[in-house]
């Protein structure tokens, strides 16, 4: 489930100049929202996913753009316009993200999401809690969907933005999924982005980070540094798994893709430490496509060949 689902208006262009006016080379529009791309890699993967989301009453093109491309999606209705998210791509490789607010609460039933949740759980094995809250849901809101899949004997994974991933360790998340940014936003009041971070103690920092979350409630808790690696920490110990060097042609949605090749794994059975290996495969997979949140899947298994073991830390 992503409640802030949106449209991606992906520009293409030389140089972005703040202050100046500037021609792109290309634009493309798609169904956005990080429970999409989360989808997406499912059903490349094999799956059958179902996405929960809100969508404009009156305006269709996001449910256009969805049953296009294969989703299985359940909209909740909102009146007003939809969500947009832009995304700059330059020449140089800088990528540059302007994620747009979701409907106001005065829009639509805030109190009608939880309920199509339940429904929902009645016959899902898992569900996945991807991305922003809209205006109006409280940060607890990802803590309430946990309880439900709980009670529904099924298992649940979050990524969310700090304020409501906190809200949401106490309930006790199956998985978590955060990239270091946000975890140490979380943690420590950290206020700055990056699309990639970098650094010599970037291992240490997602190792601290993961156990610490792990600390306050998440049973597997990961923190992924980019092309750096991922920390995890589990009721079993704490790994540190170094990541595949791949030609990166679009970072967006890598976080997603992550997230749906970890779910993938934890269904087939696979240990925790192998979930996030397949996950960080799946995810160096995507970054090579084009387009967010997009992958081949004929190059999972050799991104998988290319990642060390898990080393315990």
């Amino acid at each position: 489930m992503t409640p802030n689902t949106c449209i991606d208006v992906t520009t293409w262009l030389a140089t972005l100049t703040p202050g100046t006016v500037s021609r792109s080379t290309r634009t493309v529009s798609t169904a956005g929202g990080k429970g999409v791309n989360v989808c997406r890699t499912m059903r490349v993967l094999g799956r059958s996913p179902r996405l929960l989301g809100l969508a404009p009453a009156e305006d269709h093109r996001l449910e256009q753009l969805l049953e296009a491309e294969g989703t299985d999606f359940v909209p909740v209705p909102h009146r007003g316009q939809g969500r947009i998210a832009m995304i700059f791509l330059e020449d140089g490789g800088r990528v540059t993200v302007v994620n747009g607010r979701g409907p106001e609460p005065q829009d639509w039933d805030t109190e009608s999401l939880l309920p199509r949740v339940r429904a929902e759980l009645a016959q899902a094995p898992a569900v996945a809690c991807s991305g922003s809250l809209p205006p109006g849901l409280p940060d607890t809101f990802y803590a309430d969907v946990v309880t439900a899949a709980h009670e529904s004997g099924v298992e649940a994974f979050v990524d969310a933005a700090p304020a409501v991933l906190a809200a949401t360790l106490p309930s006790g998340p199956d998985l978590v999924s955060p990239n270091v940014g946000e975890a140490e936003a979380l943690l420590y009041g950290r206020t700055d982005e990056h699309v990639e971070e970098s650094g010599d103690d970037l291992p240490e920092r997602c190792l601290e980070a993961s156990r610490t979350l792990h600390g306050r409630g998440a049973r597997r808790a990961v923190v992924t540094a980019g092309s750096h690696g991922a920390a995890l920490t589990t009721a079993s110990g704490s790994w540190w798994i170094g990541a595949a060097r791949v030609p990166v042609v679009n970072p967006i949605g890598a976080g997603d893709s992550f997230l749906a090749g970890c779910c993938d794994a934890i269904l087939g059975g696979a240990a925790d430490v192998e979930a996030v290996r397949h996950g960080m495969a799946v995810a160096a997979a995507a970054v090579q496509h084009e387009r967010g949140g997009m992958l081949d899947a004929a190059l999972v298994a050799p991104a998988l060949a290319l990642l060390p073991a898990g080393v315990p830390a």
